[in-house]
């Protein structure tokens, strides 16, 4: 059976920390192989378009330096408790896949292969400086990042133009200031009929990390650069809380659109019960082949500067592969210019290369949308990036999921949430 985008999103956007997912397990031939170091096995989860864009690479990469890669698609909600066990077993791949919000947490137990030694010179200089900073600990990379992704604003365009709203705008510089953004969803809320709302926000399930989008652009943080204390008690994070609480007293939203919801925004946007919803690339293709109303983008509002989720996942090899120099040899590869622009065009999602943002890539899906989302996702900064990296980053998604539904709908007010967000998250990174 295909795994549409739309079905694949709701698996992975809801579900627990991927500690804690339970699974089956993995066939034995899905750990390294049991002879042979011209072999290695990867384990991933993916659409349909990831997983053929993988297996392009795959073949390309075989071709090249007479290697074989055997590639073991599992579902998202089986893989990273099945990675656990077999990396406590001695038996992991030689290489999976990994949420950047879940990176650090395996370079911090010491589980990545450091691959500064193993990557040549220069590799670094291909990477945006947000996507090099997703992948670093302690100052060395554990990994590559593969491709990003991050939220725009899909609408619908003729509710929109409905309810008298200029058209959008298309670029991350011309973006809409928070004030903006508000007049609009005040003119939608009146314009709409009750049961309707201006929008929905993509901060659902381990999402919640999208939240700190709004934390950047107030130009706050929620770590101090030693990735430790607690920095999210300030004015620019109240500045945030308040704003985006505001949505839900003000009718902007559904109450079912919190952290916790099982309902995701995109299947709201999708039935019109609103006009509006953050999301990925990644789901253009699915809101392509099945919505009845015509869709456009525009970027994430700004306000103190500009800022958004570095979403997407990071490709790493592990501590015990028995062939550390091809397991690097294939994580160069990947990220080649062909490779990466291939991938990313079939699976709307976007790179980390910088010559492949400035040179821009399109879509192989609505293609028109391609650079609204590349050039949002470039204003992503490192110093950003880098805190969603922190080893301690699945006990801080936690403390800001219980912390902002209760904020957002248990009427927690701002300053004991932020009060209750740092002190979880000195206990997070204490552990």
């Amino acid at each position: 059976m295909e795994l549409s985008r739309r079905h694949f999103l709701g698996a992975a956007g809801v579900a627990s920390l991927p500690f804690l997912l339970a699974g089956c397990g993995f066939a034995p031939s899905a750990g390294r192989p049991s002879s042979g170091t011209d072999t290695l096995t990867f384990t991933t989860w993916g659409t349909d378009a990831e997983l053929a864009g993988l297996r392009s690479a795959i073949q390309a990469f075989e071709e090249q330096n007479g290697a074989t890669v055997e590639l073991n698609a599992v579902p998202y909600d089986q893989m990273f408790e099945n990675i656990d066990a077999q990396i406590q077993a001695g038996n992991p791949p030689d290489i999976f896949r990994v949420p950047y919000y879940t990176f650090g947490a395996y370079a911090g137990r010491g589980q990545l292969l450091d691959l500064s030694d193993h990557l040549p010179s220069g590799f670094a200089d291909r990477f945006t400086p947000q996507a090099w900073a997703a992948v670093q600990n302690g100052g060395s990379p554990f990994g590559v990042p593969h491709h990003t992704d991050t939220s725009s604003i899909l609408y619908n365009v003729q509710a929109l133009a409905d309810a008298g709203v200029p058209t959008p705008p298309t670029s991350a510089d011309e973006a809409w200031t928070w004030e903006q953004f508000e007049g609009v969803a005040r003119t939608l809320r009146d314009a709409l009929p009750a049961d309707r709302y201006p929008f929905v926000v993509n901060w659902q399930g381990n999402g919640v990390t999208r939240w700190l989008s709004w934390l950047f652009q107030s130009d706050g943080r929620f770590l101090e650069e030693d990735l430790v204390t607690p920095a999210i008690d300030s004015d620019a994070g109240r500045t945030a809380l308040e704003f985006t609480s505001s949505f839900f007293s003000r009718g902007f939203v559904p109450a079912n659109n919190s952290v916790r919801s099982s309902t995701l925004a995109q299947d709201t946007w999708f039935s019109q019960t609103a006009a509006m919803t953050f999301a990925g690339a990644f789901l253009i293709p699915d809101a392509d082949a099945t919505l009845d109303f015509e869709f456009a983008a525009t970027p994430f509002p700004r306000n103190v500067r500009s800022g958004s989720d570095f979403g997407g996942n990071a490709l790493v090899a592990t501590a015990d592969t028995l062939n550390p120099e091809l397991a690097a040899a294939f994580l160069d590869f990947v990220t080649g210019a062909d490779p990466m622009r291939e991938f990313c065009a079939g699976a709307s999602l976007l790179p980390t290369r910088a010559d492949l943002v400035a040179d821009g890539i399109e879509f192989d899906v609505r293609p028109d949308l391609s650079e609204t989302f590349v050039t949002q996702a470039g204003v992503v900064q490192p110093q950003d990036s880098g805190q969603v990296a922190s080893p301690s980053m699945s006990g801080i998604i936690s403390v800001l999921q219980n912390e902002l539904e209760l904020a957002f709908t248990g009427g927690q007010d701002a300053a004991s949430a932020l009060a209750a967000m740092s002190a979880g998250i000195a206990d997070a990174t204490a552990r």
